[in-house]
């Protein structure tokens, strides 16, 4: 009677191993085998981490195996279990493998096909077919779209972590417990005093130090020690936590009237500020988003305010960005003064604080949670939702969205746009000319990671889709970028997501979108924040008193007042110190542990992109050395693959 060897390989994570009883069926093209208890004499079967090997004999002849059926039957109690992957050897010398890498709960059950990825012309048997229609369907009973906010994009429809489906749950929630982790960071910074002092403000400054440990950090030190000045500023636009807002001013707007006689004292080059404009040395940046938005009324007993503040910057004759002219509101007038550099010390440096409050706010808001965490979430949805595992994008993209529905579920839970085509973002504000523009590192190291992406990504759709008809005829993807479009950005047809993919560049340059949104974007915008944000006077999280209306007023006990309480200064910092943390067992761009694919080329495509990434760590090394200020955030070995924390 024909024999075969069963592999069976469970996850190595918490709670992975089983106790319960573990059955499996061969599924054939000529017959199906009956059901086979998988289990040794004396032997603790399937415990986390092990690789186990079992003889299965069966009574005829099954032809080619087409599926492998695993049931899960309870022991004790109920006792889920994590499987990587199951391994076949025929009684032919064959080996077949069948990669999983799912939990299988209660009294549950999988039916797993091998390893090749398929698209849905590629499979004629109707058993197979039958399968992939089966597995999209229980998917999409389980993944739900809901509305968490007007305006947003949809997200899954779960009110806390434990209503999610299994597979896409943190491995153990007290890794990514806000509450918990944010008690770490009061522990690790220190500042559990200060953590009650709410509308208690700091004397001066220097007072803001009692809460800021100087760990062995050079850049969050610099900042304390540098964030009054000027270039400190401006280079924050350039390579701090929101990099992606500052844009070449091609025309001065007329809600902000300044004039050459305002700046000549910061213009270095003997030209009018028009001249400037038109040489292309004035840049702008624009918080009109934040006009007309009410303040955060968290704090019944603190008043807190916003401002809409208009930012002129300069760059100077060492190519470095610093402020000319900064107005705290959209709309000009007598109590809407334009700030200059040569104002009275602290006027200018409140102006300055205000700009820096907005632009974290636009960061917190926007770039971070809209533009990476929920935007992401719509991929991962959308991807489980219309893609079966056999699909090659679906392989592709799993490790991209790997917790980031389950991170954004917490955060929903516990705390609380455009196509992201990096190089053509870049282009549209005017940021791309390395020649013109340089130290501009976030532009420089992001394209070197978007370049290396999109050459991976092409590389995959090449091997799957022979021509561009293939593309525009797989449904199942057409279904996903429709799935995008229409639930996730709302047929918005401003956010720039297309409804339909219709060839391969436009496939790959796709995907590279989702693929860099959930690596490299969000790194970028993410692990800066305790470097730049836990010096609070750089990066106010509220402000206490409205902007000022006129100058010639503002006093260091005024500015004091206007910035965080102690007690909102601490957990501020906390917030940061614990957002700027990588997970534990964190997987970076490039590490693809679940192997998914089992196809020769595209693994060889893996290793290439690993090797391009390994010279972009190398050519960022380089030019960090010796650097006061290294930028670090996009090199590809603190890239996370995904949006997890």
């Amino acid at each position: 009677m024909p024999s075969y060897t069963v592999t069976v390989a469970t996850g190595s994570q918490w709670f992975a191993g089983t106790d319960d009883y573990i059955y499996l069926s061969l599924v054939g093209s000529t017959g199906c085998s009956e059901k086979h208890l998988l289990d040794k004499p004396f032997y603790n079967d399937f415990e986390r981490g092990a690789v186990d090997s079992y003889d299965v004999t069966v009574d005829e002849e099954l032809g080619e195996i087409q599926l492998v059926k695993i049931e899960k039957r309870k022991y004790w109690l109920h006792d889920d279990w994590y499987l990587k992957y199951i391994t076949l050897k025929t009684p032919y010398g064959d080996y077949i493998e069948f990669p999983c890498y799912r939990w299988i709960t209660g009294e549950g059950e999988i039916i797993l096909r091998d390893g090749r990825a398929k698209l849905a012309r590629d499979d004629q048997i109707h058993i197979l077919k039958q399968h992939r229609r089966k597995e999209l369907e229980t998917r999409q009973k389980l993944y739900r779209w809901m509305e968490w906010n007007p305006g947003f994009p949809l997200s899954i429809d779960a009110k806390c972590h434990k209503d999610l489906p299994r597979d896409i749950q943190f491995d153990s929630e007290k890794g990514v417990d806000f509450v918990l982790n944010y008690s770490k960071a009061m522990e690790n910074l220190f500042i559990n005093r200060f953590m009650h002092m709410f509308q208690s403000s700091w004397s001066d400054f220097a007072d803001f130090e009692k809460i800021f440990v100087k760990i062995s950090n050079t850049i969050s030190e610099r900042v304390m020690n540098h964030w009054q000045e000027d270039l400190m500023f401006g280079y924050q636009f350039l390579n701090g936590c929101n990099p992606v807002l500052i844009q070449q001013c091609m025309k001065l707007p007329e809600k902000l009237p300044v004039t050459t006689e305002m700046v000549e004292c910061s213009l270095e080059r003997q030209l009018t500020l028009q001249q400037e404009v038109e040489q292309g040395n004035i840049f702008i940046v624009d918080f009109e988003l934040l006009d007309g938005i009410d303040a955060n009324k968290t704090d019944p007993c603190t008043l807190q305010f916003l401002a809409a503040p208009i930012c002129l910057l300069y760059k100077n004759l060492d190519n470095k960005m610093v402020p000319i002219a900064i107005q705290l509101n959209q709309v000009p007038g007598d109590e809407n003064p334009i700030f200059l550099p040569s104002d009275a010390k602290y006027d200018w440096l409140l102006a300055k604080i205000w700009v820096r409050s907005s632009d974290f706010h636009v960061h917190q808001t926007i770039t971070h949670l809209l533009r990476t965490h929920l935007v992401s979430e719509v991929f991962g949805i959308a991807m489980y939702r219309q893609l079966p595992a056999v699909h090659p994008i679906f392989k592709l993209l799993v490790a991209h969205v790997r917790f980031t529905i389950a991170i954004n579920t917490k955060a929903r839970e516990q705390l609380i746009c455009e196509c992201g085509l990096f190089d053509k973002a870049i282009k549209a504000r005017g940021m791309d000319s390395t020649e013109h523009i340089p130290n501009y590192f976030y532009r420089d190291d992001g394209l070197l990671v978007w370049e290396a992406i999109k050459k991976f990504t092409a590389e995959v759709v090449d091997i799957y889709y022979e021509s561009d008809q293939v593309v525009e005829e797989d449904q199942e993807l057409q279904d996903f970028v429709k799935d995008v479009y229409v639930y996730g950005m709302r047929g918005n047809k401003a956010s720039g997501f297309p409804k339909s993919i219709k060839t391969r560049e436009k496939l790959s340059e796709y995907l590279t979108v989702v693929i860099f949104t959930a690596s490299a974007q969000h790194a970028a915008v993410n692990f800066g924040q305790y470097d730049w944000c836990s010096w609070i006077p750089n990066a106010p999280p509220t402000m206490r008193a409205p902007p000022p209306t006129a100058k010639g007023v503002v006093t260091i006990e005024q500015i004091v007042e206007t910035l965080p309480d102690r007690g909102r200064s601490c957990w501020h910092l906390g917030a940061v110190w614990a957002l700027s943390q990588f997970q534990e067992n964190e997987l970076f761009l490039g590490m693809y542990p679940e192997e998914h694919f089992i196809e020769k080329p595209v693994k060889e495509a893996m290793a290439r992109f690993r090797k391009d990434l390994d010279t972009i760590v190398s050519v960022i090394a380089e030019r960090n050395k010796n650097k006061k200020l290294p930028y670090y955030y996009l090199s590809p070995d603190r890239i996370p693959n995904s949006v997890a924390v």
